[in-house]
């Protein structure tokens, strides 16, 4: 059976997916992650940043993680530079869905530097999921204003709300923002090596925070995910000889089987 095949080359999932049922995913999960911002406004100005601050690290920044990670570690006293570096370091993760949704979405040159504020988590995640161009630029449209549009206001909301409080740790506030982050992130951990890395990134925050300066420990515990990957790949390569990958031992055996016949 022919494969469709874009202009670049790129194979295709041969089905179709109705526009009205990519928007209702879409919706979805701008909506559900927008509302966060919220939290993200809260811990900013418990950190100690004012409302337009806040409200411009969302707008400029838009990358969820890093701008927890920011505020946090300024929250902790850390130097706004090591700060800025922990953020800048979480947030690369997006150059990498950039260059796997390059080709998938087809934007023209003119189109690509504003679609590239928008490649998150999330609107990658939904227009990974698509199995077309078309319905890949509806997901990835659809989730990128919404979750836009949806993470400022709750960010301003927030700003304005702590800022009309006062002192956010004594409402216990300061919490909000990784009760949050931890909630986003539990339900993505489904493997076991998503698990162990994550678990392994606790231990290292933990045993680092003490005795690192704020903003370092977040940059110590980003080394799990590279770790375990390492660790996973020596232990598939000892526990899988060459006779045991795919296609060699069912070779082999078709080989056993033909010479008995003989």
């Amino acid at each position: 059976m022919t494969t469709a095949r874009e202009a670049g080359g790129e194979p295709l999932r041969a089905a179709g997916k109705p526009g009205s049922a990519v928007v209702r995913d879409a919706l979805g999960v701008g909506v559900a992650v927008g509302l966060s911002g919220f939290a993200f406004g809260v811990t900013s100005a418990g950190a100690g940043l004012t409302v337009l601050q806040s409200c411009a690290l969302s707008l400029l920044v838009f990358t969820g993680a890093s701008q927890f990670a920011l505020v946090g570690a300024l929250a902790a006293g850390g130097n706004p530079f090591t700060a800025a570096a922990g953020a800048f370091f979480l947030g690369t993760r997006n150059a990498f869905y950039g260059l796997r949704l390059s080709g998938l979405l087809g934007y023209r040159a003119a189109v690509r530097p504003f679609a590239a504020h928008w490649i998150i988590d999330e609107t990658s995640a939904v227009a990974l999921a698509q199995p077309d161009r078309r319905s890949a630029r509806l997901g990835f449209t659809v989730t990128g204003l919404s979750l836009y549009a949806l993470w400022n206001l709750t960010t301003l909301a927030g700003a304005m709300g702590a800022e009309a409080l006062g002192d956010t740790d004594a409402w216990g506030l300061d919490a909000a923002g990784p009760a949050v982050f931890v909630a986003l992130l539990a339900p993505m951990l489904k493997q076991p090596v998503e698990r162990v890395a994550a678990g392994l990134a606790i231990v290292l925050l933990l045993v680092a925070m003490p005795l690192l300066p704020a903003g370092v420990p977040v940059l110590v515990a980003a080394l799990a995910a590279p770790a375990v990957l390492f660790l996973e790949g020596r232990v598939t390569r000892t526990r899988t000889p060459d006779t045991g990958r795919p296609g060699v031992r069912e070779a082999q055996d078709g080989d056993a089987r033909e010479a008995d016949a003989r």
